[in-house]
């Protein structure tokens, strides 16, 4: 077994050189290990989903027979988006969840998302900080819970239940009429945007790339990468949309465009909807990650909120929303996190919030953006470092450079100053270091991005990437 599938957040790899039928029994075999030793119980009750990848349906069905034999009761939901997967857990008050899926990577990997249920309904989504080196260990040496009798199995649809308890939690009032694009790229968003838009007749749903298809004949399901978004912003203008949708593989990133066709930049949403909960109850806390924060914070102190800045990741993120009881987390690359679905993403409920606002607002989404941006964000460049060239090094460079700056050491380092701040940070999955800078002005954004830039182009050896 290939040790590097065992990722910061998640297991993953390629299709079948990495993961496959035989080895997906040890891994399952580990992850149920773990999952009895850190509940201390021995006949859990797991939720088993899986994405639509073409390698899915036999991994699902191995992973099912080995937690069967070691006497778990499963209830498989199918396909589902993983924040599907998550409401189940919680809802159906599990101790656990497994989902097949290697969420917005190219068609030849899949993986395996893994979480537990805490007291109280809070969600541990199984990562590097939270056990995914003790699984990894149990795996390669084999060390396993032993099978017992009593195993079982029942299939559960659990879909309108969720979109039921987003609209009773949310709460939106009249939704008016629009228009709206939706490209979940032949991915798992697909199954809830049906369903939820079929709630309301009065929304008309233009449907770009709606049949299940893990050979992603579209495109790659990865929001992020905005250049695969020209097809959608495209349709938007074409039929005079209200607004569009993108979702990545797994549907728990979702990305909102305007009437224009223009990307929304997740923090926009972040703020969007954080004020959407501060006005119904002030003193909240609300998380934003690190390498974007100024929108947001202008934001929730304006409605008398409280700010709290985290680290990039999300599992990191629903740790953190968990121990500080906030009722909201967004992050850049378009998570969102809420306290009512044990910390974890929802994606319909982001889009409920969205249709609530765009209905009492009753004004175009670019105009209502404007009314929460008030500070200009770079988006994210990323550099290889040459052999030898440690990113540690690289950010106590900086911190002594920028010494008269507010420095916080969390996550990389950020420099911030009254109109200006950057954080630079290393990837969790990638060889990189990643810079994000945003300040008041955009003149001043581009100016202070490229005296940044130079200095990370000072070491020799450096490449953008």
């Amino acid at each position: 077994m290939n040790p590097k599938i065992f990722k910061a957040y998640d297991i993953r790899g390629i299709y079948p050189n990495d993961i496959n039928e035989d080895n997906i029994i040890y891994i399952t075999k580990a992850i149920y290990t773990f999952l009895t030793r850190t509940l201390n119980k021995h006949s859990l009750t797991i939720v088993l989903g899986r994405d639509m990848r073409l390698s899915s349906p036999s991994l699902m069905a191995q992973a099912k027979i080995v937690l069967i034999n070691l006497g778990a009761q499963v209830i498989d939901v199918g396909l589902v988006s993983t924040p599907t997967l998550y409401f189940a857990v919680k809802h159906l008050e599990c101790d656990a969840g497994i989902q097949i899926s290697a969420s917005h990577n190219p068609k030849e990997y899949n993986g395996i998302k893994y979480l537990y249920k805490k007291a109280y309904g809070q969600l541990v989504k199984v990562a590097k900080n939270t056990g995914m080196d003790q699984v990894k260990e149990y795996a390669l040496s084999q060390d396993f819970t032993q099978d017992i009798s009593g195993g079982s199995s029942i299939e559960k649809d659990v879909s309108e239940e969720e979109i039921d308890y987003a609209i009773s939690t949310v709460s939106p009032s009249q939704i008016k009429t629009f228009k709206v694009v939706a490209d979940p790229a032949n991915a798992m968003g697909i199954i809830f945007l049906e369903k939820l838009f079929a709630r309301y007749p009065q929304i008309k749903l233009v449907k770009m790339n709606f049949q299940l298809d893990g050979s992603f004949p579209s495109h790659e399901a990865n929001p992020l990468k905005f250049e695969l978004l020209k097809p959608l912003q495209e349709k938007i203008i074409s039929e005079k949309a209200d607004f569009g949708i993108a979702t990545d593989g797994d549907a728990d990133r979702v990305f909102f465009l305007d009437e224009n066709g223009e990307v929304i930049p997740a923090t926009m949403i972040t703020s969007l909807i954080a004020r959407e909960i501060l006005r119904k109850k002030k003193g909240e806390k609300i998380l934003v990650d690190v390498r974007y924060v100024r929108n947001a914070q202008k934001v929730i102190e304006d409605e008398g909120g409280k700010m709290e800045m985290n680290v990039v990741g999300h599992s990191l993120i629903t740790e953190h929303l968990n121990r500080v009881r906030g009722a909201f987390a967004g992050e850049s690359s378009g998570h969102f996190f809420f306290r009512e679905t044990g910390g974890a993403e929802s994606t319909v409920r982001v889009i409920l919030y969205m249709l609530n606002i765009l209905s009492r607002e009753n004004k175009p989404l670019s105009e209502i953006v404007k009314t929460v941006h008030s500070s200009f964000e770079s988006g994210e460049t990323n550099y290889a470092l040459p052999p030898g060239l440690s990113a540690k090094k690289v950010f106590d460079d900086f911190a002594s450079k920028y010494k008269d700056a507010n420095i916080i050491l969390i996550d990389g380092v950020t420099i911030e100053y009254p109109d200006w701040r950057f954080n630079l940070r290393a990837s969790n999955t990638e060889p990189l270091i990643r810079l994000n800078l945003e300040a008041k002005s955009e003149d001043l954004m581009k100016i202070k991005l490229q005296e940044v830039k130079d200095i990370i182009f000072s070491y020799p050896g450096v490449t953008a990437s």
